[in-house]
C-alpha cells in the first residue's frame, strides 16, 4: 500500500516508535474510515499540551494497555486529533509539530502557516 502524503504532498514520514503511535499503531499518522478522530497532527507533547488535553476530557497521561496506549510524558511524539490540536492552537497552547510526519489531510482544518509556527522541524516548502 502507497503511503498517504505530508502537508508538503510528499510521502509521509514517521511520527515515533517510542511510543508507537498512530490509529493504527503503525507510528505514522494515517487515516482512514474508522479514525473518527482523524489522527493527523505529529506532535510532540508539552507539560501544557497535556494538562489542556486533560482539561478537556482527553487524559493523554494515564496508560490504557488494553488499546496499546502507553500514556504519555512531556517529550513524546504522538499523532494528535486535528480538530484537538486546532483547539490548542486556539487556546495558546499548541504542541510543536513535525511537519513531515503530519498528514496532509489536516490542511482542511489548519492553515500551513499555524503549523509552520509551531513547527519541530526545519522543512519548509517553496511558496
Amino acid at each position: 500500500m502507497a503511503r498517504a502524503s505530508n502537508v508538503f504532498g510528499e510521502p509521509l514520514q514517521g511520527c515515533c516508535q517510542k511510543p508507537v503511535t498512530g490509529f493504527y499503531r503503525n507510528g505514522y499518522c494515517e487515516t482512514g474510515p474508522e479514525d473518527a478522530g482523524m489522527h493527523l497532527v505529529c506532535a510532540e507533547m508539552t507539560e501544557e499540551f497535556l494538562e489542556f488535553s486533560v482539561s478537556r476530557g482527553n487524559d493523554l497521561v494515564t496508560p490504557h494497555p488494553e488499546w496499546q496506549f502507553p500514556g504519555l510524558k512531556a517529550g513524546d511524539c504522538w499523532c494528535l486529533c486535528v480538530l484537538r490540536w486546532k483547539e490548542a492552537l486556539e487556546a495558546g497552547c499548541p504542541p510543536r509539530v513535525k511537519l513531515a510526519a503530519t498528514h496532509i489531510s489536516t490542511l482542511e482544518f489548519v492553515d500551513l502557516k499555524d503549523l509552520k509556527a509551531h513547527a519541530l522541524d526545519d522543512q519548509e516548502d517553496d511558496e
